[in-house]
């Protein structure tokens, strides 16, 4: 079986303690790929280092966190935008609107976001979206700069089937992930009125962890809960779901 990780922050802090373990137990698991996100520039560093260690599996993303725009927002984006330039990333992400827990960055992130989607349409580069209460900002925006050359992932989707469908509309994925075995997570109503072939799987371990490890630090061999989940709403068999999964995420991810 061969699965990808669409969205795993295995350079944070959590996983100091057991890094190593952590990527083998994925990779017997068979995890081939593991896509990584970036937060701040405070961040990248790490993320070399992670890359330098496993230079076959490992590919980076550049991008500001829509948590982490302040003030300084625009230092960030200089930031990215010299790393762009100087190195090859596999996405611009993670990127978009988070409204969970404030909004006083609202403006800047909307600014931040729509300069982000633009580098990626400049460079034929995927994006990977994060949006946390706030489908309605981000949806406006993506009305505006959609086009034939960007396409990418709606990260941790938990929206509804009338959402789904306009993602899809964009030509973008659903990153798959621990929700879907959630009791209340929602969306394990309405994904078999989705094409499998519209999905990616993804952990963003360390967060999110699916059932039984709910609570807990999540990692990539727990991807495996997601096929499995997957598996039982689609009526198909596992190996299957990891296989149709994976082309779509290397056709997002160009390989």
């Amino acid at each position: 079986m061969n699965l990808i990780d669409t969205h795993t922050h295995l350079y944070v802090e959590q996983f100091d303690p057991d890094r190593k373990e952590v990527v083998e137990r994925a990779m017997k698991e068979g995890i081939s790929k593991f896509y990584i996100p970036a937060i701040d520039s405070t961040y990248y560093e790490r993320m070399f280092d992670l890359r330098d260690s496993y230079p076959e599996a490992v590919r980076l993303m550049a991008g500001l966190h829509p948590t982490h725009v302040k003030e300084d927002y625009e230092k960030e984006l200089e930031f990215v935008k010299d790393l762009l330039e100087k190195d090859n990333f596999a996405a611009i992400g993670e990127i978009g609107i988070d409204l969970y827990w404030d909004r006083t960055f609202l403006e800047e992130q909307k600014k931040a976001f729509r300069t982000q989607i633009g580098w990626a349409k400049a460079r034929s580069l995927p994006i990977v979206i994060h949006a946390r209460d706030s489908f309605s900002e981000i949806f406006e925006i993506m009305d505006q700069e959609q086009s034939p050359n960007l396409k990418g992932i709606f990260h941790c989707f938990t929206g509804t089937l009338e959402q789904a469908k306009k993602i899809i509309g964009y030509g973008f994925k659903l990153g798959i992930g621990g929700v879907v075995t959630f009791k209340n997570g929602g969306i394990d109503k309405f994904l078999s009125e989705i094409e499998l072939e519209n999905l990616v799987l993804e952990t963003d371990s360390p967060y999110l962890a699916p059932k039984p490890f709910r609570g807990k630090r999540n990692e990539s061999s727990y991807l495996m809960y997601v096929v499995e989940k997957l598996s039982e709403i689609y009526g198909m068999e596992p190996n299957k779901i990891a296989e149709i999964t994976t082309r779509s995420a290397q056709d997002i991810f160009n390989g």
